[in-house]
């Protein structure tokens, strides 16, 4: 039981003080969803005490056949009920019952009574990704509420996606940590905002719990090696699993089908090349005077090998950055000297 406990007893008196377990939730899990050491506490407790008389818990303690009573006591009524070594449960309320614990910390500091065992006793945790749920209910309440928010569509906010995108890529070559966990939740945004929009399509609504469905699905039938009985040993293996099963499931005629155009050029000559390599197609290069032509020629190499071309042009083009900002500096520096003589 992961608990956390204290226990001090006074200068005077030897009866036994009792003892309080502050019962802890998560509104995260489904109300009625309790640890056992927990049901042990509120079973086994001469009084159970709540001073939200709607905490979401409550009827099901109620349904248990646990006795529940709305009741806000200081710490000194509290330490005082569980005078006689009687057992005192507190569902604390959303937020944790400061004042109480703030109470009972002078009460022991002063050593004025014999204070009883204080037990922290959390009866449900929350599950990783759990702030999910946070994060669909601030969208769905903001989708209804605000102003702006009330009138976006897909098309609205395509911008957006592409520009978050961009953002998390450039934090990801920073290798800027603070700045990735940022854009990863701005792209997480973009997700959970288009799922919310569909929701309210009056012809075809979908919702984020069938955007995650989806993934999951396509996750599990992608990695038999995993899932399945299959086995994949290398990371090639890996990939040849994920090239047949979605070539399984999209049944597609081309091998270019599904390679989005409006994507960046030079990542687009890329993927064409990649999808071309993979099928085992020799197709020569189209040929040009256009610099295009000469262009599409250095992305098919770069991929051949291994390298992508809008990672190597970027890296690139900061580098060229930086020499422009360097020179722009020697050039002011040039001209304030240029004064001063």
């Amino acid at each position: 039981m992961n608990t956390t406990s204290a226990h001090t007893t006074g200068a005077t008196g030897t009866a036994p003080a009792g003892r309080i377990v502050l019962l802890t939730t998560s509104h995260r899990v489904a109300p009625g969803l309790l640890s056992w050491p927990a049901w042990q506490a509120l079973r086994t407790a001469d009084r159970v005490l709540c001073a939200d008389g709607a905490h979401p818990q409550l009827p099901y303690l109620r349904e248990a056949g646990v006795t529940v009573a709305e009741a806000s006591p200081s710490a000194e009524e509290l330490v005082g009920a569980c005078a006689g070594g009687r057992t005192v449960v507190v569902v604390a309320t959303g937020e944790g019952e400061p004042a109480l614990t703030d109470g009972l910390a002078r009460l022991a500091g002063s050593g004025r009574l014999a204070m009883p065992e204080l037990e922290l006793l959390p009866a449900s945790y929350d599950l990783p990704g759990a702030r999910l749920l946070d994060l669909v209910q601030v969208m769905d309440r903001i989708r209804a509420e605000c102003p702006w928010s009330s009138r976006q569509t897909h098309q609205g906010l395509a911008k957006y996606g592409i520009e978050e995108a961009y953002e998390l890529v450039e934090a990801i070559e920073d290798g800027d940590r603070d700045a990735l966990r940022e854009e990863l939740g701005d792209v997480l945004l973009q997700v959970v905002f288009h799922s919310r929009i569909a929701e309210d399509d009056p012809e075809a609504p979908f919702s984020v719990d069938d955007v995650a469905a989806g993934i999951v699905a396509k996750l599990i039938h992608r990695h038999p090696h995993v899932f399945g009985e299959e086995s994949a040993a290398t990371p090639e293996e890996v990939k040849e699993h994920w090239r047949r099963t979605k070539a399984e499931e999209k049944q597609r005629a081309s091998v270019t089908d599904g390679v989005p155009l409006h994507q960046p050029g030079l990542a687009l000559a890329a993927k064409l090349a990649s999808r071309a390599r993979t099928a085992g197609l020799d197709v020569p290069l189209p040929q040009g005077e256009d610099i295009g032509y000469e262009l599409l020629a250095l992305a098919a190499r770069a991929e051949a090998e291994g390298t992508d071309p809008e990672t190597a042009l970027r890296a690139a083009a900061r580098a060229y950055r930086d020499a422009i900002k360097q020179k722009e500096t020697e050039k002011e520096r040039g001209e304030e000297k240029g004064e001063e003589d």
